[in-house]
C-alpha cells in the first residue's frame, strides 16, 4: 500500500527537512508540495491523496482555513505540523490523525505513520466490504429479489432475534451479533465470534430468514454477516479471505473467485 502524501508548509526548510525524514519509510510517496493554503486546497481536490502533512500557520489561509475549504470533497488524513503546540486541541477537534512539533523527531513520526496506516486500512476496507455486498448481490441476485416499493429490500420481515435449542437450552441470538454461519449435514452452526451454537435447520431454510443486505452466502456451506468484515485479504491463485471482527479468516469459494477479484485487484 502507498501512502500518497502532499506537504503544506511556508517554510522551504520544513519541507526539505520533513521530506527527508520520510525517506525512511518507503510505502510513502510524495506527489506534491505546497508553500501555501490556496495551493494545498487546488492540490489536494486535483490528486485525491491520502494523506497531507499540514503547517498551521501561513499567510492568508492558515492550518484549518484548508480543512474548510475542502467541504464539499472528501478529505485526506491529516496530520499537522507546526512550532506552536497551543493549537493542538483545535487540531484534533479537526480530526486530525496526529499533531507535530517541530523540528519533527524521526520516533514520533514512525509513531503517526503507524496511525495513519491504521485509519488507511480500516478506511480501505469498509469500501471492500461495501463493494463486496455489491458484487455479492450480483452474483446471487435471487437473494435481493424481495424488493419493497422504494427499490430496498423489505428488512422488516426478516428475524431480529432466533431462537436456538442447545445442550438442552434455548438461546435468543441477535442477529447483529451473528458473524458466520456453517453449515454441518442437517445442522447449522451459528458463530457469535464468542460462541457456537447448533440450530437444525437446513441452510436454504435459513437464508430465508436472514437479510441479504447483511447475509450472504460465499461458500456452498457458509454465510457471512457482511457487516462484520473487516478485512478482503487477496490469497494465490485468484482467492480471498474475509478477516471478520473477531479474527477468523473465511475462505471464499473458488467460485465466487472471479467476482472477488474485480475489486479485490
Amino acid at each position: 500500500m502507498t501512502i500518497r502524501t502532499i506537504l503544506v508548509d511556508d517554510e522551504s526548510l520544513a519541507i526539505q527537512g520533513l521530506e527527508l525524514r520520510l525517506q525512511a519509510h518507503e510505502d510513502v510517496e510524495i506527489i506534491e508540495r505546497c508553500s501555501n493554503g490556496r495551493e494545498a486546497i487546488r492540490a489536494i481536490k486535483t490528486h485525491k491523496p491520502d494523506l497531507v502533512f499540514l503547517d498551521i500557520q501561513m499567510p492568508g489561509f492558515d492550518g484549518f482555513s484548508v480543512i474548510q475549504g475542502l467541504m464539499e470533497v472528501e478529505p485526506p488524513l491529516f496530520v499537522f505540523v507546526t512550532a506552536y503546540s497551543d493549537h493542538a486541541l483545535r487540531a484534533f477537534e479537526a480530526q486530525a490523525v496526529d499533531y507535530l512539533m517541530k523540528p519533527v523527531e524521526e520516533a514520533r513520526l514512525a509513531d503517526t505513520l503507524d496511525r495513519v496506516r491504521q485509519r488507511l486500512n480500516e478506511k480501505r476496507g469498509a469500501g471492500e466490504v461495501e463493494k463486496l455486498k455489491e458484487v455479492l448481490a450480483e452474483h446471487a441476485p435471487e437473494a435481493v429479489a424481495d424488493l419493497n416499493e422504494g427499490g430496498e429490500v423489505a428488512s422488516s420481515r426478516f428475524e431480529k432475534l432466533i431462537n436456538i435449542k442447545d445442550r438442552g437450552q434455548i438461546f435468543r441470538v441477535d442477529v447483529d451479533t451473528i458473524e458466520m454461519i456453517e453449515a454441518a449435514g442437517d445442522y447449522m452452526v451459528i458463530n457469535t465470534g464468542d460462541n457456537s451454537l447448533v440450530l437444525r435447520e437446513t441452510m436454504k431454510d435459513l437464508e430465508k430468514r436472514l437479510d441479504p443486505r447483511r447475509f450472504q452466502r460465499v461458500h456452498r456451506s457458509t454465510i457471512v454477516n457482511l457487516d462484520l468484515v473487516k478485512q478482503v485479504k487477496p490469497h494465490t491463485n485468484g482467492e480471498c479471505f474475509l478477516l471478520l471482527e473477531s479474527g477468523a479468516q473465511v475462505k471464499v469459494s473458488r467460485s465466487y473467485r472471479d467476482v472477488v477479484a474485480r475489486f479485490v485487484h
